[in-house]
């Protein structure tokens, strides 16, 4: 079974549940005072399909027959006990229906609650997320799940996003109607839960609970704390590389980037490349298999199937744009840029970057440890392109710069081409 803590996103699929097969969301609660629990059926724009689609006790059933609150308890408890279970059919939902947000709400501030658990259930239970009374505050109506399509794909996010209003203001906030002399969205503040990466990492990585801390301070700097992004790593694996490997020092370059990732990306994973003569997709890095991935991942990377341990720094930036491409370009990608220097197809380079400049991809080069860079410490000169999309910094060895330092240089130029990125129509979210 998943614990899913709050902030956490995945895929249905990651954890073992099949979209295309009924599932049940049980609510369980210790409370002493009445709550109620209700489901929102919301198009792509975030907005309420119509009032028959907010699915509660007094209308239990969707007009489409495909979202059912199939039990209820309204009365406190002093003990554990279910309060509410939905059954969703989310592969016969209509097309129009974007997502399924899951909200509680009372007339008391919500910190009088002892607990609430939620379960994701399909034959055994697949997901498990819990709540405390210092999660809700003096909140009177927490948005606490949202099951959603991206790309066709269903996944889930545990939000936990709080309202100082009542139900009648998430209602209007989803763009519903609400009665007269109700609170509503316009009197009240959305009180943004997204927990710490500190946390996050406490829960599910500890060991890069430092790492987070000093990620944090550079992305508060810079309000990147609520950026949705993805996030890409690019390896040299050519053979003057081989020391870099053996020394650790490439895996720690995992171990520092991957904080960004579980802060920017819905899924809290990076995208991850090696190349030398041949580019390599890797696959993803994530927080259950960052650690030793770098000896671990296909073999290992002396196993990598990369071809002459060459250079072919444009091949590898190609795959990776034209990976993107194929994903649909969403939102904006952060791609750091791993090289130890001996850049000779400087042309193709620069072909590779002019293009990737009309997408939504940020590069960021890191020269470690080596020299011969060729155009990587150019680019911020370099013309023809519709916007400057990448940046370059060097280091000798990894240990010459504090963790701090590294995140500052890793974001400087980041929020400032995401900014133009926006005003060009380049990012449009």
């Amino acid at each position: 079974m998943n614990h899913f803590t709050v902030g956490q996103r995945a895929p249905l699929s990651n954890l073992a549940i099949d979209d295309t097969a009924p599932i049940t969301l049980k609510f369980t609660r210790q409370s002493p005072i009445e709550m109620d629990i209700s489901c929102f059926a919301l198009d792509s724009e975030g907005k309420l399909i119509n009032d028959d689609y907010m699915v509660f006790y007094n209308q239990p059933t969707s007009p489409c027959g495909q979202i059912k609150l199939t039990h209820y308890e309204s009365q406190p408890t002093a003990g554990k006990g279910i309060q509410a279970e939905f059954e969703l059919n989310l592969s016969k939902l209509d097309a129009n229906i974007d997502s399924l947000f899951f909200v509680l709400s009372a007339d008391t501030p919500l910190n009088q609650i002892q607990s609430l658990e939620i379960g994701i259930w399909q034959q055994s239970q697949k997901v498990q997320a819990e709540y405390q009374a210092a999660d809700f505050a003096q909140q009177q109506a927490s948005m606490l799940m949202q099951l959603y399509r991206k790309s066709g794909v269903w996944r889930v996010s545990n939000v936990a996003q709080g309202f100082n209003g009542g139900l009648a203001a998430i209602v209007q906030h989803f763009g519903g109607d609400v009665a007269e002399g109700s609170p509503t969205a316009a009197d009240v503040t959305p009180v943004q839960a997204k927990p710490s990466l500190e946390k996050v990492m406490l829960d599910k990585a500890p060991k890069l609970v430092n790492l987070a801390k000093k990620a944090t301070i550079s992305l508060e700097k810079r309000q990147l704390q609520q950026l949705t992004a993805k996030v890409a790593l690019v390896l040299d694996a050519s053979g003057s590389m081989n020391r870099q490997y053996k020394q650790g020092r490439v895996q720690e370059v995992v171990n520092r980037l991957l904080p960004l990732a579980v802060s920017f990306d819905d899924d809290q994973v990076l995208d991850c490349w090696a190349f030398a003569r041949d580019p390599q997709y890797l696959g993803e890095i994530g927080l259950s298999n960052y650690d030793g991935f770098i000896d671990n991942a296909h073999g290992g990377w002396r196993k990598w199937a990369l071809g002459p341990r060459v250079n072919n720094e444009a091949e590898v930036m190609k795959a990776v744009t034209e990976f993107y491409q194929k994903d649909g370009l969403d939102v904006p990608i952060y791609v750091l840029f791993i090289s130890d220097g001996g850049v000779s197809d400087n042309r193709g380079i620069t072909r590779v970057m002019t293009d990737a400049a009309k997408l939504p991809i940020f590069w960021q080069f890191v020269g470690l440890g080596g020299r011969g860079y060729g155009i990587l410490k150019k680019l911020d000169d370099m013309t023809g392109r519709v916007i400057d999309n990448c940046d370059f910094f060097e280091l000798d060895d990894l240990d010459d710069i504090s963790e701090e330092a590294l995140y500052e240089n890793m974001l400087e130029e980041f929020p400032t081409w995401l900014k133009e990125a926006r005003q060009l129509g380049i990012v449009t979210k």
